[in-house]
């Protein structure tokens, strides 16, 4: 896994809606959560994905934005955001080249851990996360990137 310090590689991947999104284009309306996940509708994923989307209003406030990515394909992203109505774009990797990137890819390549990461508009990581199971550990995460940019420092 990538950590702090390092570089975040530039990609671009489709949203939920089929529409090209690049890591670039994401941090021009400021720093980014980007959090990358296993799988849309797991019980695991969904508790992840509804308590970013209940801290949302204090990212936007602490100026951050959010993006998650995971190997589904944009249809099964499309209907994950709608059902929990997720207001961040949710990135189809469906051949992991952005998880591979981020050296997120799971064991002999099956599965994609839960990370998180901190990016700056300098696209340098400041803060990184794996937790594969304990997604408090991640709601934690996002919580300290809000209360670090809230702060000034991003």
């Amino acid at each position: 896994m990538l950590t702090a310090g390092e570089r975040a590689p530039e990609f671009s991947l489709p949203d939920q809606d089929g529409r090209d999104t690049s890591l670039s284009g994401l941090l021009s309306r400021g720093p980014l959560i980007l959090y990358f996940y296993p799988a849309d509708f797991t019980p695991g994923c969904t508790k992840e994905a509804c308590a970013i989307r209940d801290f949302h209003p204090a990212i936007l406030a602490a100026g951050l934005n959010v993006a998650g990515v995971s190997p589904q394909s944009t249809e099964s992203h499309d209907r994950f955001r709608t059902k929990y109505d997720l207001p961040f774009p949710l990135l189809a990797d469906a051949n992991k080249t952005v998880i591979k990137m981020y050296d997120v890819n799971g064991p002999l390549g099956f599965g994609v851990p839960r990370a998180t990461f901190l990016i700056d508009q300098s696209r340098v990581i400041r803060e990184a996360i794996q937790a594969d199971f304990h997604i408090a550990e991640h709601q934690a995460f996002v919580q300290k990137c809000v209360a670090l940019s809230a702060g000034g420092r991003h």
